[in-house]
């Protein structure tokens, strides 16, 4: 595991560090990240990897990144999927518990702890290199990952730069017309929140997060930022990526409403009432032109 400098950072990394370390523990404790399985049977596979897999296609000897990999079950699933992944995460709660499920399983992934927009420098060390530019074939970005960083376009950089030419971005992420969209007391799915990027974030002061726990959140406070469709399109095409598949989903992968969504299976929730309504999530890809 390698660390960046963190001198001079911004408010909003300090409070999601320490709450995405905070979660780190509860997660790997929940059944709902399946550690467990992991670790007794060498064939499971994340949830979110057999989601994508139909899409991600094969990816045996590709050197990948799994940028922001929180606790590294997505990352580890990729090993077993023969890639050579490293994994990166802006805490290093999340990259403990990363490295003990790799060690456990004997699975070889490297992990190195960096915010991602400081990546290219972060990951030149775990190749012997004095930067990672060019360096992947594939970078990997499972779902709920973009709505902890600010600038949408600060992100598509960092991806072009890491990926060689010719190599490939796959991307699911939450859909910005469900973030938008909160529930009601009475039922009812009313637009809330911000669609588009903006310069200030929105804050949470929760003391739960999003797994079935039986403990608190003690780092309760996070930053979250909304980015359009339209805006990180842009800010792929803006950075030398071709874009190579879009699609919608209607599905995520928890209840993100509550009661108002139902189990359809490979760990995933859909609206009960009019699924057709609301996209939940989507997936992108892009290639590297040059």
């Amino acid at each position: 595991m390698t660390s960046h400098d963190r001198t001079a950072e911004p408010d909003y990394l300090r409070d999601n560090r320490a709450n995405w370390d905070d979660r780190a523990i509860l997660h790997a404790e929940s059944p709902d990240y399946r550690v467990a399985e992991f670790l007794a049977d060498p064939t499971v596979l994340s949830d979110a990897v057999r989601f994508d897999l139909p899409r991600l296609g094969d990816v045996g000897g590709l050197r990948a990144v799994h940028l922001q990999c929180h606790i590294g079950t997505d990352t580890v699933s990729l090993a077993r999927l023969g890639a050579r992944p490293t994994g990166l995460d802006l805490s290093p709660g999340s990259i403990r518990q990363a490295e003990q499920l790799a060690e456990r399983t004997g699975a070889e992934v490297a992990w190195v702890v960096s915010d991602v927009y400081d990546a290219v420098a972060a990951l030149g060390p775990t190749l012997g290199t004095g930067d990672a530019r060019g360096a992947y074939d594939l970078v990997y970005v499972s779902l709920g990952s973009l709505g902890w960083l600010p600038s949408v376009d600060r992100w598509a950089a960092v991806v072009a730069d890491l990926l060689r030419p010719g190599g490939r971005l796959f991307l699911r992420e939450l859909h910005p017309a469900a973030t938008a969209v909160v529930a009601t007391d009475d039922g009812r799915l009313a637009v809330e929140q911000p669609w588009f990027e903006q310069p200030e974030a929105q804050i949470d002061d929760v003391a739960v997060s999003y797994v079935a726990t039986s403990r608190a959140l003690t780092a309760t406070r996070s930053h979250w930022f909304s980015h359009g469709l339209g805006e990180l399109i842009t800010a792929v095409l803006g950075h030398d990526l071709r874009l190579t598949a879009f699609e919608e989903h209607d599905t995520a992968p928890f209840r993100a409403f509550g009661d108002q969504m139902e189990p359809v299976g490979v760990g995933e929730y859909r609206l009960v009432d009019r699924p057709e309504r609301l996209p939940l999530s989507y997936t992108l890809q892009a290639v590297r032109s040059s």
